[in-house]
């Protein structure tokens, strides 16, 4: 029986799932450990396009994942097929309920390496099974929301309108694409289901065929003119922008916009150099008097072509930006990793280490919890201290941080003050958290980053935020490097 997905509701999408989720769950059922509490990590190693920092996203779909999680029969029917499973497991799968805490660091805030974005803290069966689309979801949104807030930025405060849905990589790829670069900052999207689904301004106008239909350009845009007076915006590159494209538009603007008692909107530029011909249709449209018709540019751009046509002084109003966005083409991988950090065995927390000779895949041990640290002379962030999670950090007392792997680099903080960053999403199975609209995340997502030191917002070669371990974590982390370490030691000479 074909399974009938509704993209715009809640979507049953257990079996999108590694199969080792499955062979393993299965091990763990035979193995009669399948109520063992683990404790499990999602977070990431580098930064995109060699940025400052991350901005989060996802969480909103990995709430809608995570309540949905059921197996049909048609999904039990499927594994019995594969002559894998014990009918334990599989009556296990037919009775299931998710039964773990989540907590997630919220959607817009800027994230850094190594710390958790979201832990998953549940009977292993579980915890391992979500593993997929933990990572699916929050590598994919945070993916396209921090090159949407790259490109935002190098905007310089100007409007930027996500146009990439035809050049997505899929039907999801353009939605939640285009959910994420409304988080990242951009204003509005070009894709009319990203309105109705997340209640975000959809836009858009003409192409280049609407012109290319009739017999003239001056025709086309005159008849444009009269459907649409009170939003007047011409694409003007489809024939030659400044010797047909701006004049026609200036006529128009002249004998069918201004009569109706209207003003035009603004012209659109598809191609060419976007820098020599915005300043020139800029100074035919002053001296028509049209100082308030806005120039909207597009076509391939990212935040280095932007950045370079305004400090080129190009005088473009508004950006729309596509594939390079929607795609996050310069580097289109996350690479967010989801990693066992602990067991829990007569209510103890175990910490647990994978051990690698590639020191960055080294994983931090423990259930953790996340502070930032705020300068309170600045109100600026200064690090992120990563803590285990019964800590207790006194504000009024200083506080010492240290590079974790240079730990002679140290730095004592004695005015500042914390902020916890993950916040708990659902408990013991149960949503506990209400998400924000996705304008109410934008619009946190630009104060949580107004709160970087600028440094740190530089598009290449950005200042390092620090992320460091406490103390006691980082003891943790060596102790258990060091009982690995002699455990497998061998003398070879």
């Amino acid at each position: 029986m074909e399974r009938i997905i509704d993209v715009r509701n809640g979507r049953n999408l257990t079996m999108l799932s590694d199969f080792y989720e499955l062979t393993m769950g299965n091990g763990y059922f035979e193995n009669g450990v399948q109520d063992t509490i683990a404790y499990f990590d999602m977070y990431f190693r580098k930064i995109p396009d060699g940025g400052g920092f991350a901005v989060m996203a996802g969480v909103d779909q990995l709430i809608e994942y995570l309540e949905n999680l059921t197996f049909s029969k048609e999904d039990i029917e499927y594994l019995r097929r594969k002559n894998t499973f014990s009918e334990g497991f599989l009556s296990y799968l037919e009775n299931f309920k998710f039964e773990c805490d989540v907590w997630a660091v919220p959607e817009g805030t800027p994230v850094f390496p190594n710390e958790p974005l979201v832990t998953v803290r549940g009977p292993i069966i579980q915890a391992q099974f979500v593993e997929t689309m933990v990572l699916l979801t929050v590598n994919h949104q945070t993916l396209i929301a921090t090159k949407s807030n790259r490109i935002v930025r190098a905007a310089g405060g100007r409007n930027v309108l996500e146009f990439g849905s035809r050049r997505a990589q899929g039907y999801d790829g353009a939605i939640y694409g285009a959910r994420a670069a409304i988080v990242g900052g951009c204003t509005s999207s070009s894709n009319t289901l990203a309105e109705i689904m997340f209640n975000v301004p959809a836009t858009g106008t003409m192409a280049h065929s609407w012109v290319q239909l009739f017999d003239s350009e001056f025709e086309a845009f005159r008849k444009w003119a009269e459907i649409y007076p009170d939003n007047c915006s011409l694409l003007v590159d489809t024939y030659n922008v400044l010797k047909s494209g701006i004049p026609n538009a200036i006529k128009i603007f002249n004998e069918y916009v201004l009569p109706k008692g209207k003003r035009p909107k603004s012209i659109r530029i598809d191609s060419g150099d976007i820098a020599y011909l915005t300043k020139e249709s800029r100074k035919m449209l002053d001296a028509a008097g049209f100082h308030d018709v806005k120039i909207i540019v597009s076509n391939s751009l990212d935040e280095y072509i932007i950045r370079d046509v305004l400090s080129q002084g190009a005088p473009i109003d508004i950006f729309g930006v596509g594939e390079r966005l929607i795609t996050a083409r310069s580097e289109p991988v996350f690479g967010g990793v989801y990693k066992l950090v602990a067991v829990e065995k007569d209510g103890v927390v175990q910490p647990k280490i994978k051990v690698s000779e590639n020191q960055e895949k080294i994983t931090t041990p423990h259930f953790k919890k996340i502070y930032r640290v705020f300068s309170k002379k600045s109100n600026l962030a200064v690090a992120d201290l990563i803590c285990e999670h019964d800590e207790v950090l006194n504000e009024d007392e200083p506080l010492t941080l240290f590079d974790p792997t240079y730990t002679w680099k140290r730095r004592t903080f004695t005015e500042y003050y914390l902020k916890p960053l993950q916040e708990q999403i659902f408990k013991s199975g149960e949503l506990i958290y209400k998400s924000p609209s996705v304008l109410e995340i934008r619009a946190y997502s630009k104060k949580e980053i107004e709160k970087l030191w600028p440094e740190v917002l530089r598009l290449e070669y950005p200042h390092n935020y620090y992320v460091d371990l406490s103390q006691k974590l980082w003891d943790t982390r060596q102790n258990l490097l060091i009982e690995q370490s002699q455990q497998y030691a061998e003398d070879k000479y």
